[in-house]
């Protein structure tokens, strides 16, 4: 499997679920639950955000997109499994703001696009355009069920291939397995953007803006791909050749029976400190893994 798609590739994702956020006061109100810097979400397009609890861990990675109607409506991408217990959690913060949570994935297509230029809606129909990555360039379109369906890739292997593709480009992706694991900047949030220092409150921010400012954080998410014949899974545990423990975020396997991957880990190779929240003594398998660059440095 090529991490380069050709060009205007479109991939069915049937994974990821929508969350409306709709009414009068819904930037304000994720402004003050979501770690990325809402008030600039409708001059960017689309923002990646984190959801966070109070100690700095991650529930959830979200893609975000403004639909501007009679009434402004977020629509926040992420795994469907986790749309459920996201909205339910955020629920118990409305009290009396001007907002609606709803599980909105049955009323919109989720499809990964790879193509030069943002694409042109379907003919009389409303959607979201949603920027989601560089070389190649990205789009997550959203669309009504309605409209009608274009795919080049069967669902299991469109999945793969933009998992894939987030694996090279260094973006996490959080599932019910994961939720909590990781603190926001473990996962490198903080240098995509998802993660905005300047802004005032929200959940989870002290922890964050400590780890950010004492620079404390020794693990973070890296990419590597194995050298044998391997199956991984978000959530899985491991300990690399050099002696580090990892724990897998993300994971494709490869046509060759080799696996893909994200996972984080001790920047120093000389660390062997186990991965927050794991048990002592548990057993951890040995890989033999081929670290691979990101498109980023990391600190």
């Amino acid at each position: 499997m090529s991490a380069d798609p050709e060009p205007a590739t479109a991939l069915e994702l049937s994974e990821l679920g929508v969350l409306s956020v709709r009414g009068a006061d819904a930037l304000g109100f994720l402004q003050g639950q979501l770690s990325s810097d809402i008030t600039r979400l409708e001059a960017q397009g689309s923002q990646l955000a984190g959801y966070h609890n109070p100690q700095g861990r991650t529930i959830a990675v979200m893609r975000l997109g403004a639909l501007r109607g009679q009434v402004l409506e977020v629509l926040a991408v992420m795994p469907r499994e986790l749309i459920a217990p996201v909205a339910a959690r955020l629920g118990r913060f409305v009290l009396r703001a001007k907002v609606q949570l709803v599980d909105a994935s049955g009323s919109w297509r989720v499809r990964g696009l790879v193509q030069p230029h943002a694409p042109a809606p379907p003919s009389g129909a409303v959607g979201v355009t949603m920027k989601a990555g560089d070389s190649p360039t990205r789009w997550l379109a959203l669309e009504p069920q309605a409209a009608p369906q274009l795919t080049s890739a069967a669902p299991a292997s469109a999945q793969s291939a933009w998992r894939l593709l987030d694996i090279a480009a260094g973006i996490p992706q959080v599932y019910a397995r994961t939720s909590e694991a990781f603190v926001a900047q473990m996962l490198n949030l903080d240098l995509l953007g998802a993660v905005a220092f300047s802004k005032g409150c929200y959940t989870g921010q002290e922890v964050i803006a400590r780890a950010h400012y004492r620079g404390r954080v020794k693990r973070r998410m890296q990419r590597w791909r194995t050298r044998e014949r391997a199956e991984l899974a978000p959530g899985d545990t491991g300990r690399l050749a050099d002696g580090r423990v990892y724990r897998v975020v993300e994971s494709v396997q490869l046509a060759d029976g080799r696996c893909e991957f994200l996972a984080v880990a001790p920047l120093d190779a000389r660390a062997e400190a186990e991965p927050e929240g794991e048990a002592a003594g548990s057993a951890h398998s040995v890989i033999e893994a081929e670290q691979l660059p990101l498109p980023y440095e990391l600190p």
